[in-house]
């Protein structure tokens, strides 16, 4: 019996059903409620307050709301994106309050909640338990403007920074010294109160300072690095704001520091967690999985273009990655604008990658692929990501549409809308981030 005929048949019958399958099992591996019971500390002496943001906060809420002893004083608020907050039949948290607010880009909701929040966490204990639920977009979330900004100038550089390229370790350099929260301030808050962080990453590396710009983890980045991605990208910062940063006047805390001296961090959830179950289950169906790497940066075009080389070469029996296979990778991959002043493109990273690599791929037969965000929203659209198969080129033609043009334009959505070929899930309510795979038979 050949590897081939060793297959599952579904996956020579529905290439498409296995990738939606793998994405599926990649999300529910990120979880919350799967994933907590086992980081949970025990309630203190004192109280026990919950903060938190990002778009798996509401789903963690729930969960902490449930695992959490019904006798055991619990309060406390988190903010979500937007639509993120989960809807159960026990309806929302009776304990926690859970907000929303806007994703990517702040909004005056997200300022009234980081503004209670950093209320909440004054005239805290030693005796005293505080739960930070900490997951990627809480950073956009839990918006806090340091003394001299105002909302509408973090909403113009967080704009700038998300259409100029930067990644996501760059982008939360700068949030982090032009807040009063973020890069450890939200612990600082809080003592001398024991300080118990729960993540879920969504970032490169699984760096916790990374991951929403670290609220309750010490910064080693300097007011300095945050100057110089600002220059280096062109981007305007009030003159409030450069003043501060040539200064250091608005440094934040540094390893070392006592306030944050009694905090921990837990990474419930990680991209290499989600990578790994959507390899077993490949390989349950008879395939090779290959997992290239959770932490790929990079223009996400580009990296289309990559995958789509070790694709071609896996295909005709060349490199190392032996047909049939899946390959597996993830990470936070970057979008920029080709014509910001159109704003005509609409689509996010998993869009552009899979445009990418669609073109690189050109209609070669044997090769499905998908992309999308764990979060379920690529970009700022309604969808997940998109689907490419081998005749994506050929439908594409048959429906009129270009896929040159549409690259151009970075018009992602428009394309794959055109080829039924768009990924819709809704929120998942947990994130870590960019999920692909790239199926070689």
């Amino acid at each position: 019996m050949t590897l081939l005929n060793a297959l599952h048949p579904d996956v020579l019958a529905n290439p498409r059903q296995l990738l939606r399958e793998l994405f599926d099992v990649a999300v529910s591996r990120a979880l919350p409620l799967q994933n907590m019971p086992a980081f949970l500390p025990k309630p203190p002496r004192g109280r026990t307050l919950v903060l938190g943001a990002g778009k798996a906060a509401g789903a963690m809420a729930h969960a902490v709301e449930a695992l959490w002893p019904q006798d055991a004083p619990l309060s406390g608020m988190v903010v979500t994106r937007y639509g993120h907050t989960p809807r159960r039949p026990e309806g929302l948290p009776q304990r926690l309050k859970v907000v929303e607010a806007s994703h990517p880009v702040p909004d005056a909701a997200g300022l009234a909640a980081a503004e209670e929040i950093l209320s909440l966490a004054q005239g805290l204990t030693a005796d005293d338990l505080v739960l930070c639920l900490i997951s990627g977009g809480g950073s956009a979330l839990l918006s806090l403007p340091a003394l001299g900004l105002s909302l509408l100038d973090k909403q113009h550089i967080n704009q700038a920074l998300l259409q100029c390229g930067a990644n996501i370790s760059e982008m939360n350099c700068v949030r982090k010294h032009l807040s009063r929260i973020k890069g450890g301030r939200l612990a600082a808050a809080c003592a001398p109160a024991r300080v118990v962080t729960l993540a879920i990453s969504d970032v490169p590396g699984d760096n916790p300072s990374v991951i929403a710009s670290g609220p309750t983890v010490p910064d080693a980045s300097s007011c300095a690095e945050a100057l110089d991605i600002l220059q280096r990208y062109q981007i305007d910062i009030p003159p409030v704001a450069l003043m501060a940063l040539q200064s250091g006047a608005w440094e934040s805390p540094k390893p070392g520091d006592a306030r944050l001296s009694n905090t921990t961090v837990h990474l419930i959830a990680t991209p290499r967690q989600s990578l790994m179950a959507a390899a077993a289950l490949a390989e349950s169906k008879g395939l090779k999985a290959y997992v290239l790497s959770d932490e790929i940066e990079g223009e996400s075009r580009d990296v289309g273009k990559v995958h789509a080389a070790l694709a071609r070469a896996s295909a005709q029996g060349l490199g190392p990655l032996t047909k049939p296979c899946v390959i597996l990778s993830g990470g936070e991959t970057t979008v920029t604008l080709r014509n910001k002043a159109s704003r005509a493109g609409r689509g996010g990273r998993a869009g552009e990658f899979c445009m990418g690599l669609a073109l690189a791929l050109q209609g070669h037969p044997g090769v499905w692929a998908i992309a999308a965000d764990t979060d379920g929203i690529d970009g700022v659209e309604d969808n997940a990501g998109a689907v490419v198969t081998p005749d994506s080129l050929l439908r594409g033609k048959a429906a009129g549409v270009s896929l040159n043009a549409h690259l151009e334009s970075n018009n992602a959505y428009a394309y794959f809308q055109a080829l039924n070929d768009l990924v819709f899930t809704g929120p998942t309510h947990t994130n870590v981030n960019d999920f692909r795979a790239i199926l070689v038979l």
